[in-house]
């Protein structure tokens, strides 16, 4: 009994994905639109996944980096 609850929880926490992994998927999505809005390049598909604190917070810093980085290149 012991081995089959380590296992059920193993594979619930490998399924799982970490603050780190969803923070640097939402910095490349806020990245992009920061950047392709400010730039007025085109619209960017993203993830959208707001549910995830790393993903708002990824998203929230590479929105301000992308922005800044297309004003930095227009200087």
């Amino acid at each position: 009994m012991k081995k089959l609850l380590i296992i059920v929880l193993s594979i619930l926490f490998a399924s799982c994905d970490s603050y780190d992994e969803r923070y640097d998927v939402g910095y490349d999505d806020g990245y992009a639109a920061g950047y392709n809005t400010t730039c007025q390049i085109r619209a960017t598909l993203i993830e959208g996944d707001w549910d995830s604190e790393g993903y708002s917070d990824g998203y929230n810093d590479g929105n301000a980096d992308g922005s800044a980085d297309c004003i930095r290149g227009r200087q």
